[in-house]
């Protein structure tokens, strides 16, 4: 039943994902009268099916995994057991309350809140569908955060044994075999995860590695961690076919040019997320996209229609939560009449393996594709204090700067507590800070992060806790 009357706001929001959600809060913080459209639960994928309930699970895997394997430590244990079913209560529960922090926090800014799935008939209207009922809403700017779903290829359609990301976070129990296919970072994580959890892991993956995003001798490193776990990792494959029976399911898969099978409980499918463009009546309205099938936008997030903004997952760059909600920020902000625009100088990007990866700015390789010189140094974690009493030694922290003044462009982290290490250097990136600002600043002793601070005395040429081959060489002279 469509209502008879239409509902006028200032900027309506479609989506509450970790863009939308921010985009919204922020728009209402200027002063504009907000509508946030969401068809399924507040908090988007990041919050319900994604960032958060992976990494509880990704938490307790962690947990199980050190505590079978402290005898090391002196901590003799027998008969541990995982209760699964607490596990995914465990992971329920902190969805629960960041969901519920979500929806506080929209209501407490006087964000209005509307369920349902929202289809434009102009560029200034919506009609709005939740059950047998609809609602137009019409705007005066409106801001596209509709995120991005799981691709689903032909061979290996979604079913119970056939599964998503999604799937694999709501599993009743730890599969004994899982298949994965796709190395990249959700794949990874989540393979990483169970591979803990006590499942025997396979990976398939169609490149010539995984976790094609990150330096080799950084991914090299999660590689023997993997392993260590027992997870066979299968590169340079196509996988072929699926066919279900009783037990689970066998996957048919092609590799050295040879077609070989693998029985598994679940095979878990993560080759990459669509954005979620093409059900909202967008082409109707005659938003333009890419040859990717991404929203075009300018430095505003502004699209070819003046007064609709995309963010997130929808437009180009790396599918990232932080990466919405700054983008949702810069969006409602623009809207406000704020000169506001995107700045990729220092994006992070982080893959919660075993151990972690950590990226911002420049790689090495990047800074040699532009003619950027640069300086690297790098300090392992196995001369860290800290690290060794964690007994999580595996890993370097690098840091590139350019070289004609040691500005920091880029830095590289695998190993333990990567993903928190990483925010400082993004920070000295997108401030300006070079090799010395950060070898001058006092680090906590005995902390992971001081090793920033050993990499950055490196850098400036004047090492404490590590030799280069350069000293070595002035000593022996």
């Amino acid at each position: 039943m469509l209502s008879n009357f239409t509902i006028e706001t200032d900027t309506l929001v479609i989506g509450s994902g970790p863009g939308g959600y921010v985009a919204a809060i922020r728009a209402a913080q200027t002063g504009q009268k907000v509508v946030i459209i969401e068809r399924d639960k507040l908090g988007g994928v990041c919050s319900n099916i994604g960032c958060i309930p992976s990494k509880a699970l990704i938490s307790v895997g962690h947990r199980f995994e050190q505590i079978i394997h402290s005898n090391d430590i002196g901590i003799t244990t027998s008969k541990i057991r995982l209760d699964f079913t607490k596990a995914q209560a465990f992971k329920d529960s902190i969805v629960k309350k960041l969901t519920g922090g979500v929806e506080y926090l929209l209501k407490s800014n006087k964000v209005e809140i509307v369920k349902g799935e929202a289809y434009f008939t102009n560029v200034n209207t919506v009609r709005v569908r939740s059950g047998n009922s609809a609602q137009n809403y019409t705007f005066k700017n409106v801001i596209l955060a509709t995120g991005a779903r799981p691709v689903e290829i032909p061979a290996f359609k979604f079913t119970e044994r056939i599964i998503s990301s999604t799937g694999a976070l709501m599993l009743k129990e730890v599969p004994n075999k899982l298949v994965v296919i796709g190395g990249g970072y959700i794949g990874t994580e989540l393979g990483s995860a169970y591979a803990n959890l006590g499942s025997q892991v396979t990976i398939i993956e169609g490149g010539e590695d995984i976790l094609a995003g990150f330096e080799k001798e950084m991914t090299q490193i999660v590689k023997r961690g993997l392993k260590k776990k027992g997870v066979e990792i299968i590169t340079g494959a196509s996988a072929k076919s699926a066919k279900e029976n009783e037990n689970g399911v066998i996957i048919t898969f092609e590799a050295d040019g040879e077609e070989k099978q693998i029985e598994a409980d679940y095979i878990l499918v993560t080759v990459g997320r669509r954005p979620n463009t093409d059900r909202i009546g967008l082409q109707e309205i005659g938003i333009t996209f890419d040859e990717r099938n991404l929203i075009n936008v300018d430095r505003q997030c502004r699209t070819n229609i003046p007064n609709i903004y995309a963010i997130g997952d929808i437009i180009a760059g790396p599918q990232l939560a932080h990466k919405a909600s700054y983008e949702g920020k810069v969006a409602a902000e623009a809207i406000a009449g704020k000169k506001s625009i995107v700045d990729y100088l220092a994006i992070p990007a982080v893959c919660f393996t075993d151990p972690e990866l950590a990226t911002v700015g420049y790689s090495e390789e990047q800074a040699k594709a532009e003619n950027l010189e640069v300086k690297v140094a790098k300090f392992p974690f196995a001369l860290n204090g800290r690290a060794l009493t964690l007994g999580m030694t595996d890993g370097f922290i690098k840091l590139i700067a350019r070289k004609e003044d040691d500005l920091l462009v880029g830095a590289q982290i695998v190993g333990v507590g990567a993903s928190n290490i990483i925010a400082e250097i993004g920070l000295a990136i997108e401030a300006g800070l070079t090799a010395k600002d950060i070898a001058l600043t006092i680090h906590a002793h005995p902390t992971l992060g001081e090793m920033v601070m050993e990499a950055a005395e490196m850098l400036a040429g004047n090492p404490i806790n590590i030799i280069s081959r350069e000293k070595i060489g002035k000593v022996v002279k």
